[in-house]
């Protein structure tokens, strides 16, 4: 498309593929297409010189709303300063940001939001490969999302975990020791001065929370899949080592530029999502990882299989201590040798051969890890903190597509159990009833939530860790088996079973139980099942009312959402979002 004596920084040499002539504007010319772009970037100062060099997106995650972000305006200056000293040029652009306490209805209502705007803007802006910047809970899982299905060379910088907080003493953690001690503050064990305290000790700098909830397990995660740095995932939001890794970062973003690749599509191979799953598992991760980990392969020519996953974590045990699984936090894990140590760890139950974005194999990564004398935050598989994996997934007749259970958190007198069922209808339900003082309930039923999946709620809001009633709280009870189509945060505890699939607002079995019906849990069997015969439940579906498009519904994204939301065992994307669309 280049003319003979266009101006300096239009050569022929370059092709339309790189840098500033990529994806040019349809004005039906290109040589016009390219001088307009130039003339107005130039507005900003730019030289020809900047402006004939491969270039990298940058997005900027920033927002007032969302202090887990806290440190992007820091991290971006250091990408840029990498991406500048290894030649290439760096264009920051703005993104959605989702704060995961901010969101409403709930932040995964709009995680495939996110991951549309994201992808979109990586296709409509010329650039050479990508750095996708987030933290809190949805943001990373809708980023890289977008990454895999725009497929352009990328680097993921996690914002890294808060350093912990001190209360009397004790050591605290957004947001495990949040309803820890929101526990003990509802069954009257704690004042409202006192927890007036604690709430301003949770969270004492910026960063995701320093527990293994979702963001940490989605950090940990992309550093298993190869797409992040080294020790990326655990590095304290405020370290001075947070924002080196961020130049590194940068310069390695400028070399992806111009080498082209390696693209997500190369280095997201089945032997690197299995990888994934055995860290998932090995970490005690968040069950929205599972959520998030199928959504990504659902972009890729790959596939999540829950019966597969459940294997593993049979045969991988937990080995990093840290709440709620264990004692410690993330700025330990990270002091103890992060990831990397994990991996070594694991031995053979990493494929070592797979790669990253920096040309190494996870083996010259693990060969490299620290070895830190008298750690104990990151055990060996003859001292692991639980003999098997963290997630387990569950079937029967109430769970026909599955269910899971974080069985590392929850109690283990609990793991088989049997009890009868207290429904509530929906949130607001729960909400309103489960702490009345004439609610019929012992600490022996199974408190039961429906209409809190996908569609139900909607988004599939972190529900499912259902509040112990008030009078059994002060009575003593600090676990229930809890039942839900809904999801909960990472950083909760109980034996608390998620994402029952189909959700109830499809038809699915959680909506023909009764309170009063028996339902029997058995992790050890991964089982969950309604005891009701098929004749009865066979009279209850039929007498159940066909489901009709809500008023919340109507338009705008909320009727996107609603039309084309998948289960939780396809990642709860959008189905014409998945590699080959709709169908």
């Amino acid at each position: 498309f280049a003319r003979p004596g266009m101006t300096t920084g239009m050569k022929e040499e370059k092709t339309m593929t790189d840098g500033l002539r990529k994806g040019l504007t349809a004005y039906g010319d290109a040589g016009f297409s390219l001088f307009l772009r130039k003339a107005f970037i130039k507005a900003a100062g730019y030289s020809d010189d900047a402006l004939d060099r491969p270039i990298v997106g940058i997005t900027n995650t920033y927002s007032d709303y969302n202090p887990c972000h806290g440190n992007v305006p820091q991290i971006l200056e250091a990408v840029k300063r990498g991406v500048m000293l290894s030649g290439a040029m760096p264009f920051v652009f703005p993104t959605i940001s989702i704060a995961e306490s901010f969101a409403y209805p709930t932040s995964m209502y709009l995680r495939n939001l996110m991951a549309m705007e994201t992808e979109e803007m990586i296709r409509a802006q010329p650039m050479d490969a990508v750095v996708v910047i987030g933290g809190c809970d949805k943001t990373l899982p809708a980023q890289i999302m977008a990454a895999v299905s725009a497929d352009l060379p990328t680097v993921v910088i996690p914002v890294g975990p808060m350093v912990v907080g001190h209360h009397k003493g004790e050591v605290l953690g957004a947001c495990t020791d949040c309803r820890r001690l929101w526990a003990k503050y509802r069954a009257g064990e704690m004042d409202d001065s006192e927890i007036e305290a604690v709430n301003g000790r949770l969270a004492p700098s910026v960063g995701t929370c320093m527990v293994m909830g979702t963001a940490s397990t989605m950090a940990c995660i992309t550093e298993a899949l190869g797409l992040s740095l080294p020790m990326s995932a655990t590095i304290p939001a405020p370290h001075a080592e947070r924002f080196r890794s961020a130049e590194t970062s940068g310069r390695v973003a400028a070399d992806m530029a111009k080498a082209k690749g390696p693209k997500p599509s190369e280095l997201l191979t089945p032997a690197a999502f299995r990888n994934a799953q055995v860290v998932l598992q090995a970490i005690g991760g968040s069950t929205n990882g599972l959520v998030h980990l199928t959504a990504i392969a659902g972009r890729s020519p790959h596939k999540i299989d829950l019966d597969a996953f459940d294997s593993i974590g049979r045969d991988v045990p937990v080995l990093v201590d840290l709440k709620p699984s264990g004692d410690h936090y993330m700025e330990h894990f990270h002091h103890a040798g992060g990831v990397p140590k994990l991996m070594k760890q694991l031995g053979d139950l990493i494929d070592l051969d797979c790669r990253s974005i920096t040309g190494q194999s996870l083996r010259d990564i693990v060969a490299a890890a620290e070895d830190v004398p008298g750690q104990d935050v990151i055990r060996s598989r003859h001292d692991a903190i639980k003999p098997e994996g963290g997630l387990a997934v569950l079937r029967g007749n109430l769970a026909p597509r599955g269910a899971v259970i974080k069985h590392s958190a929850a109690s283990p007198k609990l793991l088989q159990h049997t009890g009868r069922a207290v429904v509530f209808e929906s949130i607001e339900d729960m909400t309103l009833r489960v702490d009345d003082p004439d609610l019929d309930v012992s600490a022996d039923d199974v408190l039961v939530l429906r209409n809190a999946g996908p569609k139900g709620a909607p988004g599939m809001p972190e529900a499912g860790y259902l509040p112990i009633p008030k009078k059994l709280a002060r009575g003593g009870t600090k676990d229930m088996v809890r039942i839900s189509d809904a999801r909960m945060s990472g950083t909760a505890f109980g034996t608390i079973v998620l994402h029952i699939t189909p959700e109830s607002a499809v038809g699915g079995p959680l909506a023909l139980v009764q309170t009063g019906d028996m339902i029997r849990l058995d992790v050890a069997k991964r089982s969950i099942d309604l005891l009701v015969d098929d004749a009865e439940l066979a009279r209850r579906r039929a007498a159940l009312q066909q489901a009709a498009t809500p008023e919340w519904a109507e338009r705008g994204y909320a009727h996107l959402f609603h039309e084309t939301i998948l289960q939780a065992d396809d990642g709860c994307d959008f189905d014409f979002m998945r590699r080959k669309g709709k169908g």
